[in-house]
């Protein structure tokens, strides 16, 4: 339980007022930065990996720091609605740099393992913090536009990101890669920090009822996910192995970090949480296949390939910016609801790409399609779980949000990489079999989107 002491505070004509100015760049710097660390240590690993001798410890140096973030994005929920977001932010940030820095001078591979792990745990507690603020910084009317923001700040990273930190290894040294973004990190966090605090206050009296025992399944989750992952990887008997035991792990913990009813898509946010988490498997889960599809079956280049995902990273900042700038649909549920439909068709499209007497331009055009669903859909559903949290509760439910995201999209991930390895070698039938398992997903958050509406409204309690 906590004490609330609100103050009225005039809604802004904008993202860029003097009163959000410096909170706006700086939130939207640190989500660019997260994304960039994300796309360019994947880039750097192999690198690093050969640099290092660290070859076996490959998968961990991807799990780890992936289930320190799943515990991480529980803490800071638990954190935020006790303490507000200030302090998982500064927390957040100091992990994040101090991580990037064990990582960017590691002798050996144990220690870079060790820096990604301390990097993740402040990711974590970082984009939960950053949700919470937009909920208690920027009024309603700003929300989908902020969203939008933060989607875009993914962009620009997702397309200069891996060719810039492949520039950096080849001429600087991997370690840079790790290196130059505590150098912009802390100044992104001093902007935030007046806006800060401005905002509502809480006065904890204790800790939230459970938040122990969803730490422990927190960690269970954690631990589960960073086996799924590093079961993906597997090659031969042990990845069915691993992967059936991380599944286990999941469907035993997951289901108690999630809201309520989420199981059965109850009403509100359950199918809020839900949705994103469909939508994040189907787009993940395509995307992984897509380069590799169109470089065996069709015969492009690997930059060839990876413009199409280009293409689709430019169509899902359009859809964001469209779903910030348009007037709000009467109804919730229209805006994802037309996202996963867009998602599912463009995703179901791709497939006829493996055909070789169809047009390369088929793949291009329909995953520009997928993305402009996903940038319509994804703003709208941060949104609605922010509308969907009374006061206090904006930190669970995002951490909620998030965790549901990441988990069904490493799920899927792993699943897709065990269908492409049950074989000698992929072949049509893989592709299609995992672009159509994809469209499957988007269309099933199709059928339930109706139900991110709470008995007319989108309120608790309304």
């Amino acid at each position: 339980m906590s004490i609330r002491t609100a103050t009225p505070v005039p809604a802004p004509a904008g993202l860029f007022v003097p009163r959000l100015r410096a909170m706006t760049v700086g939130s939207v710097a640190l989500v660019s930065l997260l994304a960039f660390e994300a796309l360019a240590v994947g880039t750097a690993m192999p690198t690093v990996a050969r640099s290092l001798d660290g070859l076996a410890l490959y998968g961990i140096a991807f799990g780890g720091p992936f289930a320190a973030g799943v515990l991480a994005m529980v803490v800071s929920g638990i954190w935020c609605d006790a303490r507000g977001p200030r302090a998982p932010m500064w927390h957040g940030v100091g992990w994040f740099v101090v991580g990037l820095l064990i990582a960017g001078t590691a002798p050996v591979m144990t220690a870079l393992v060790v820096g990604r792990v301390v990097q993740g745990f402040g990711s974590g507690l970082l984009s939960v913090a950053l949700y919470v603020i937009v909920g208690q910084a920027y009024p309603e009317e700003l929300h989908r536009r902020i969203f939008a923001a933060f989607a875009a700040a993914w962009v620009v990273p997702s397309l200069v990101g891996p060719a810039l930190a492949g520039l950096v290894v080849e001429y600087l040294g991997w370690r840079w890669v790790f290196l130059v973004v505590p150098a912009v990190a802390v100044p992104a966090v001093l902007l935030i920090h007046p806006g800060l605090r401005s905002l509502d206050r809480t006065v904890p009296t204790r800790p939230p009822a459970g938040a122990l025992a969803r730490i422990g399944w927190a960690c269970g989750a954690g631990v589960s996910a960073a086996l799924l992952h590093i079961g993906g990887q597997q090659r031969g008997a042990a990845a069915p192995a691993v992967i059936a035991l991380a599944l286990a792990g999941l469907l035993v913990c997951a289901p108690r970090l999630l809201p309520p009813g989420f199981l059965r898509a109850a009403r509100g946010l359950p199918t809020v949480v839900g949705l994103r988490g469909l939508a994040s498997a189907a787009f993940v889960g395509a995307e992984v296949v897509i380069p590799l599809m169109l470089s065996r079956e069709r015969g492009l280049s690997p930059t060839a390939a990876g413009l199409v995902l280009t293409v689709g990273a430019l169509a899902w900042s359009v859809g964001s910016w469209i779903q910030g700038r348009f007037p709000q649909p009467a109804s919730r549920a229209s805006l994802p609801r037309i996202g996963l439909c867009l998602i599912t068709a463009g995703t179901a499209t791709v497939a006829l790409a493996v055909r070789p007497e169809l047009p390369v331009a088929v793949a291009v055009l329909s995953w520009a399609v997928a993305g402009l669903g996903m940038g319509l859909l994804y703003p709208s559903l941060s949104v609605l779980t922010l509308e969907l949290s009374a006061p206090g509760e904006e930190g669970r439910n995002s951490s909620s949000l998030q965790l549901g995201d990441s988990l069904f999209a490493a799920t899927v991930l792993a699943l897709t990489g065990a269908v492409l390895a049950a074989g000698s070698a992929p072949g049509p039938a893989s592709y299609v079999v995992t672009l159509v398992v994809a469209a499957g997903l988007a269309l099933v958050g199709a059928l339930l989107a109706g139900r991110v509406v709470v008995d007319g409204t989108t309120r608790p309690g309304g």
